[in-house]
């Protein structure tokens, strides 16, 4: 039940911050996509409604996103002007937190930003009652400081925080946040190599490639420890793409079995849940009959796609999972660019001003189009993908986050391929 419970709709709303009433609010205040605005932003608010000293953390809910968003951009001295005064952090404002020591753990320029606001937040969180949830953050905080401590040398700090980061009780195995456990392989391997254990690490990193538990920066990390390994890396990428086809290989045939043969009924939409099936989606409507607007209000007819193979994927801004899948998107996308294919991901109950700041923020650069109604297939769960055949017929559907970025493109690639391969074999017939 836990599971199911954190693939189903989850609102942006679930996350908002008490907004403030008035001219100047938070809800105005997080669509800034900028910190240079945001902080405009605020000073205004300060000079129009001053803070009130009697009021312990009036405008907290303001200053830990700014000093979060100066942090992303390496900016320490701003981070710790709007944390002086020890503001509270709520949960998105952690995870936020982690998202940009995340981010900043892979540029050695800021290893050391990394070593101390990590330790810090570490010590904030053992100094409360924290939940599972947070503890995964914990979990994960203790990770970007055992790879920053790898990269400076203090070798058995970061020997010791990498030990303890599994011995907490987080959601690496969860399928949740994006490439929780990828993430952690890559750092693993990443002590160990900086501690010259280079045959562990390979051992681990080829374990994670062959099993789908990996993304570009583990497949990075993988490529120079083999190097150290083998005194060269001129059979590295041989090496690599024989793991990545064997992993491949293996959601083929998982996903295979998925293939939607029988197209002359609409499609129900079902998934086993633990009181029996669960009905995801509507599949009554036909391809060719949506239109959905995309982010300036210019409609996109699925008509126009006829004769492409058509992935559609549903998704919300307060949907982790959804935004988690993206990335293993992208990476189909890329190799399908110049094929019949198209891919849009389709947001839903959302306004665009919510959606547009959101993609801005994130640097999202897929196709978005926004079913705000939720009228196109009544969607039930989120992120939950269909995947059109040229024909305009569904062929597979599928809900939930792949768990890392690899598995996720491995999965979607299968689908594009089987359909291309019955495409082949003129198994389709025209959707009614």
């Amino acid at each position: 039940m836990k599971k199911l419970i954190l693939l189903l709709l989850i609102s942006s709303s679930a996350w908002a911050q008490k907004a403030a009433p008035g001219k100047f609010n938070f809800n105005d205040f997080n669509l800034i996509v900028k910190v240079e605005d945001k902080e405009k932003y605020f000073n205004d608010m300060l000079e129009e409604k001053p803070e009130d000293q009697l009021k312990t953390g009036q405008y907290d809910q303001f200053r830990v996103p700014l000093a979060v968003a100066w942090l992303a951009k390496g900016n320490l001295e701003r981070y710790k002007y709007y944390t002086k005064n020890e503001p509270k952090f709520s949960f998105p404002n952690l995870l936020d937190l982690t998202y940009a020591l995340e981010y900043l753990v892979e540029d050695n320029k800021h290893l050391k930003i990394v070593e101390q606001v990590s330790g810090e937040a570490l010590d904030m969180l053992a100094k409360g009652k924290a939940e599972d949830i947070e503890n995964d953050r914990m979990q994960v905080l203790l990770e970007v400081n055992a790879m920053a401590n790898a990269k400076l040398g203090n070798i058995a700090v970061a020997k010791k925080n990498i030990a303890q980061s599994s011995k907490v009780k987080g959601m690496r195995e969860g399928k949740y946040f994006k490439d929780s456990k990828s993430n952690y392989l890559n750092r693993y391997g990443i002590v160990l190599a900086a501690a010259g254990e280079y045959q562990k690490a390979l051992d681990t990193l080829t374990k994670a490639v062959r099993d789908a538990d990996s993304n570009p920066r583990l497949i990075a990390t993988l490529r120079a420890v083999y190097k150290e390994v083998h005194g060269s890396d001129k059979d590295a990428d041989k090496f690599i793409a024989g793991l990545q086809e064997e992993a491949y290989k293996k959601y083929y045939k998982e996903v295979e079995k998925s293939f939607i043969s029988d197209v002359s009924a609409p499609i129900s939409g079902e998934v086993d849940g633990p009181a029996g099936k669960l009905k995801v989606l509507n599949g009554e409507q036909r391809a060719k009959n949506v239109s959905l607007p995309d982010l300036n209000g210019k409609m996109v007819n699925f008509a126009d796609y006829n004769g492409k193979i058509l992935v559609v994927d549903f998704w919300s801004t307060g949907c982790t999972p959804c935004v988690a899948a993206f990335a293993g998107f992208e990476k189909v996308v890329t190799e399908y660019k110049n094929e019949p294919f198209q891919l849009f991901v389709i947001n839903l109950f959302e306004a665009q001003k919510t959606v547009k700041s959101f993609i801005a923020k994130k640097g999202i650069t897929l196709d978005v189009l926004s079913d705000e109604p939720n009228k196109a297939y009544d969607i039930q769960a989120t992120p939950t993908k269909i995947v059109f055949d040229p024909m305009g017929n569904i062929r597979f559907y599928a809900i939930g986050y792949a768990g890392s970025t690899d598995r996720e493109y491995y999965k979607l690639k299968a689908m594009v391929e089987i359909i291309k391969d019955r495409a082949s074999g003129k198994a389709f017939t025209k959707s009614k």
